[in-house]
Formats: structure tokens, C-alpha cells, sequence
């Protein structure tokens, strides 16, 4: 059966398919986006149900458009975000095909080009962009085996409380969707056990300002690569009930026992490592860091913002803290559910070609991988700490089309009879 041809094939259409495809119609790059759901589908059926943006409306949105009936300064809903997306696709007039799964793209023998295998047949390629993200397949620790409590999920799979059985819960993971998860679980009524890693916890709001300005002006967004020790820190920040700063002691204040990383588990019995009082402190150190460089932004550039003094004073570490639990007897504490926060990871099996290092990464530079004609977008520090943000990918995918369409312009060199071979200008 004959195949479809077609310059670029965008596999995702999520935010980071969207900007592509944005990116790649500016420079009238003929493009598939293929999605094997809906636009923007994690946002809608893979996070839990109270679910807000963690960035201000103002700040996490695309240059063209602007989020409706949210506040600038408020957070959007799940929902709310997968709408901006399906919504800013069809203002862009995006190609892009639902339902459609990609299952595989290898490169052609002997001439430029991918084949693109589908559920619905197969796509000839001069490019392909890897736009799926990071949150592909869920990372689940095999520390606790199955039937030692009822129910044990990732937080992709965590809904709202109603969901779990009555009984205690253990959440793992004290980044954003682990402090979320444990503070909304409590509000419900239920004793909760959050197991705190090494993390980064910036303020909410300082001195008036959102930390995305804060980190904007600091010009902390644009650092190209992250503190040694910490490509894979989580970041404790909020947008919940009107965004809040993330703070461990008034979760323990709210009857929340905090524990250090989780360890190992035997007979019944999870053991913590003993590492509870350096993460908080660690977590704090980066957290008055940045107080303290904003103070210095403010006085260097004679801005008249109000001081906040109270928010350098953190306060008595709680018990939990000093005195630290090093076990949990599951059964005895009445745990009956396991939430495990513990992030994502990517899954590129479909991608049969050689675009990776020795441990199975994209081996790429803000986007370009060593696979001449393979890009990746939409990744944690694919060019600098903002490119997981929503602003931030809609940056990076221009970079990506940039680069494509100046490789259309070498390919097209000496070719005058191939339909769309001439070197593409970007249109203003």
C-alpha cells in the first residue's frame, strides 16, 4: 500500500506539538501532528481532579493568546489548560490527526528521510519531532509488593480522596503533586504519612511578585544547565486555592508526619532514610536564596516593592523533623493506600533510530539530536530551566523550526521540480 508523503511528522500534540506546529506553519513547513488521543490529553485524564496550573495564567500561556475567564494573576484548571490548547490549535489551523498512534519510525535505507508507521498506515518523512514529552510512562519504585495494602498507584492515577479506601495514606514525593496530594487528602480528614526527598522550594510570591517573575527578572529561567547534583531535584510549589508558597512545617502543623526518603520495605515494616532534617534544610537554603537575591534586585534597581521580613523567619522545625521516624508499620499505622509521586519517564520504543546515549537519553543539543532529521522537544533543560514550562517550549519549538527549515534550505539546493523544495522565509 502506497505511503503519504510530507516534510515534517510532529509525534504529540500536546503544548509542545502545538508551538511546532505554530513554528513550523510560520515558515510554511508542510507538517502531520499525530495524537493518539485528544489535544492535550494528559491534562485531562491523567492528573487528579483538583488540579491547577502551577504557574499564573499571565506567566504560563503562549505569546497568541490569552487564557479566557481566568484572572491574569489566578491559576488555571486541568481542564481549563487542555481547552487553551485544543483552542490555540485550532487559531493556528494545526494539522493534527487524534487518534492516531505512532508505532514506530526508522529511517530510510539509502536516501533522506523516515518511515513513520501508524494504526493507520505509514507516513514518509524528510523530519520527524519527537513532541511527547516527559511524562510518558510512570515511574513506580518496586519497594512495596503488591497486596501488602490495598491499593497502591502512581499519582497519575490519584483522582480525589473519595477514591481510596477508608484508612491512612502514605504519599511519596514532596514535589508539587506530592505536597498537592498530601495537603488535599488531609483536608479531607485523613491521617496522611508524606515521605520528603531532596527538593527545591521557592516562595509562591515575594514582596508582591510571583517566583515566575522573580526567577524571569534573576534571570534564573534562562540558566542552560542545572547545579551539579540536581538534574532531577522536584520543586515543592503550588498554585492550589489561589497559589501558595509550599511549606513543610505548616504541612506538619496540619497534623501531616513527615519522613525522609523511602527506603526499603520487610515483612509489613517501610524504613525511611534518615536524610528528613538535610532535605528540609536543604529545601530552606534555596528558598532564603532566593528572598535574599530578590532583595538585592529590588535595592540595586530602586524598586519601590514592600518588604517582607516575616518571610525569611522559618520558624521550629516540627517533631517529625528532629526527632525523625525511621519506620512505618503499615498495618499498625492503618495505611490502606500508597500514592507514589516519584516523577515520570520517557519512552521513546517507538523510535527506532540512533538518536540516543548509552543509557537510552536523547542525545541532543536544545532540541537537535545526533539522528540528522530527528528533534525532540518538550523535555526538562532541553535548552535552559524554563523549557518544561508552557512558555518555555513554545521557545524551544521556534529554535527546532528554525533549524529544520534551514536544513529544508541545504536539501533544496540544486532541486527546482520538488513541490515545497525551496528554502522557506519565516512570515511576521
Amino acid at each position: 500500500m502506497p505511503s503519504e508523503e510530507t516534510e515534517v511528522v510532529v509525534v504529540g500534540a500536546g503544548q509542545a506539538g502545538v508551538a511546532m506546529s505554530e513554528h513550523l506553519g510560520a515558515h510554511g513547513v508542510p507538517h502531520i501532528i499525530l495524537e493518539r488521543h485528544r489535544v492535550a490529553e494528559r491534562w485531562r485524564s491523567e492528573r487528579w481532579d483538583s488540579l491547577v496550573a502551577n504557574g499564573p495564567a499571565w506567566h504560563d500561556r503562549f505569546p497568541g493568546l490569552e487564557f479566557p475567564d481566568v484572572d491574569p494573576d489566578g491559576f488555571a484548571t486541568k481542564e481549563q489548560v487542555a481547552d487553551y490548547f485544543a483552542a490555540y490549535a485550532e487559531k493556528i489551523g494545526a494539522p493534527i490527526r487524534c487518534g492516531v498512534e505512532v508505532t514506530s519510525v526508522r529511517k530510510h535505507d539509502g536516501r533522506p528521510g523516515f518511515r513513520v508507521e501508524t494504526s493507520e498506515g505509514c507516513i514518509d518523512a524528510r523530519f520527524v519531532v519527537a513532541a511527547t514529552g516527559p511524562f510518558q510512562r510512570p515511574v513506580f519504585p518496586p519497594i512495596v509488593p503488591e497486596g501488602a495494602v490495598p491499593v497502591q498507584m502512581h499519582s497519575s492515577g490519584y483522582r480525589n480522596p473519595e477514591q481510596l479506601p477508608v484508612g491512612a495514606v502514605l504519599v511519596v514525593g514532596a514535589g508539587s503533586s506530592g505536597v498537592q496530594i498530601a495537603d488535599e487528602l488531609r483536608r479531607s480528614g485523613r491521617q496522611v504519612h508524606l515521605s520528603v526527598g531532596p527538593h527545591d522550594r521557592p516562595p509562591r510570591e515575594y514582596r508582591g511578585r510571583d517566583f515566575c517573575w522573580w526567577l524571569g527578572v534573576l534571570g534564573l529561567w534562562d540558566a542552560e544547565t542545572p547545579p551539579q547534583g540536581a538534574e532531577h531535584v522536584t520543586i515543592a510549589v503550588s498554585g492550589a486555592r489561589g497559589g501558595h508558597t509550599v511549606d513543610f512545617r505548616a504541612l506538619a502543623d496540619t497534623g501531616i508526619e513527615l519522613a525522609g526518603l523511602t527506603a526499603s520495605y520487610d515483612d509489613g515494616v517501610l524504613r525511611f532514610a534518615l536524610d528528613l532534617a538535610t532535605n528540609i534544610a536543604l529545601g530552606d537554603d534555596k528558598y532564603i536564596s532566593l528572598l535574599r537575591a530578590a532583595d538585592e534586585y529590588v535595592e540595586r534597581n530602586g524598586l519601590d516593592l514592600p518588604e517582607e521580613p516575616k518571610a525569611h523567619v522559618l520558624g521550629p522545625l516540627p517533631d517529625s523533623v528532629t526527632d525523625p521516624r525511621r519506620e512505618l508499620d503499615l498495618a499498625e499505622a492503618g495505611v490502606t493506600s500508597i500514592i507514589w509521586a516519584t516523577g515520570f519517564a520517557a519512552d521513546y520504543g517507538w523510535l527506532d533510530v540512533d538518536a540516543f546515549d548509552e543509557n537510552g537519553r536523547p542525545d541532543q543539543r536544545r532540541g537537535v539530536s545526533r539522528e540528522p532529521g530527528v528533534y525532540f522537544l518538550g523535555l526538562p533543560w532541553l535548552s535552559r530551566r524554563g523549557s518544561s514550562f508552557i512558555w518555555g517550549v513554545w521557545h524551544d519549538a521556534r529554535y527546532v523550526a528554525d533549524h529544520i527549515a534551514i536544513q529544508r534550505g541545504y536539501l533544496a539546493y540544486g532541486i527546482t521540480d520538488r513541490p515545497g523544495a525551496a528554502p522557506a522565509t519565516r512570515k511576521n
